[in-house]
């Protein structure tokens, strides 16, 4: 059985251990296919008083794997913000700043650790198991497609292989492992573009806004409770919050266009480097890999837990 554990410290009260059960939910619907246990503990020291402590605790029995057979219409929710980009500019603000920590994982990668990853660029052809993902080991077309272009590419250079994978009616996802996981992740030009005009747009309101930069808070007084300065911290993320949706009426045609202008990039001029990251038409069969519409996921099949009876 799996254990999720939060502990909370300090001057700990009702609102501390409130959030910790908001942390400890977020992390038990991750692991809500597998029984796993939820335990928050808090303990509290204050001047002139004693240490208390306090432990919670859940079982989460876990759910019945969805069974093979499942069509993308059986699954398909109206949530799946991927499945509004086209058309719709809130869905595109709300998906890249979905993708933002992935983004930045990606952008800040060295050279050496990026690659692209080749995928079905005709998103309705995969077929879903759940939601919006796609495990690629059952995607036949894009293996197929995948072979075709390892055939084709055996006397080719890069530049003409990746010009040869988009007539044959595949997209380059790029991807990189990170750093001390197992974990490979990865997004599609488009998407990379309409994160990159995002953050360009998130780092403009926290320069124009005093005291949202971490460079530009002063001092935390050193007698303000634990409490008062998480309200502090709070009042801070609702000022960035409420000038993001200040911002959202012009920001939708700008994301727009660079989602636009990012599917027919190259890659080397998205992250603005001389060459292109490697194209892996080779694979790893170490991994399993899955896709959805915008996104790429890989994970060491030998790294995860048996799947339940």
């Amino acid at each position: 059985m799996y254990w999720l554990i939060e502990a909370k410290g300090g001057d700990v009260g009702l609102k501390k251990l409130r959030e910790g059960w908001e942390q400890l939910a977020a992390g038990s619907k991750i692991l809500s296919a597998y029984a796993h246990r939820t335990v928050l503990v808090g303990a509290s020291v204050r001047p002139d008083d004693d240490l208390f402590l306090t432990i919670d605790h859940a079982l989460h029995p876990g759910q019945p794997p969805l069974a093979l057979g499942c069509s993308h219409d059986e699954t398909k929710g109206q949530d799946n913000l991927e499945d509004l980009l086209g058309d719709n500019e809130d869905a595109l603000i709300s998906a890249a700043r979905a993708q933002m920590l992935a983004y930045l994982a990606l952008r800040s990668a060295p050279a050496a650790q990026l690659r692209t990853v080749p995928v079905a660029a005709d998103r309705a052809s995969r077929r879903r198991r759940s939601g919006l993902t796609t495990p690629l080991e059952d995607d036949t077309l894009t293996l197929a497609m995948r072979a075709d272009a390892r055939a084709a590419a055996a006397d080719s250079d890069q530049h003409a292989i990746r010009a040869g994978i988009r007539t044959m009616g595949l997209d380059d996802f790029l991807s990189c492992r990170i750093p001390g996981t197992e974990v490979h992740l990865g997004m599609s030009r488009a998407l990379f573009a309409a994160c990159e005009r995002l953050h360009e747009e998130d780092l403009a309101i926290a320069r124009r806004t005093p005291g949202l930069r971490a460079e530009d808070q002063p001092p935390v007084a050193l007698d303000l409770s634990d409490e008062a300065q998480e309200e502090q911290r709070l009042a801070q993320r609702r000022i960035f919050r409420e000038q993001q949706e200040e911002a959202r009426p012009w920001l939708r045609p700008r994301l727009r266009d660079a989602y636009e202008r990012g599917a027919t990039s190259d890659w080397s001029d998205l992250l603005r480097r001389p060459q292109e990251p490697e194209l892996d038409l080779r694979g790893d069969e170490s991994l399993l890999e899955a896709a959805t519409p915008e996104t790429y996921v890989a994970v060491s099949r030998y790294g995860l837990p048996a799947a339940p009876a």
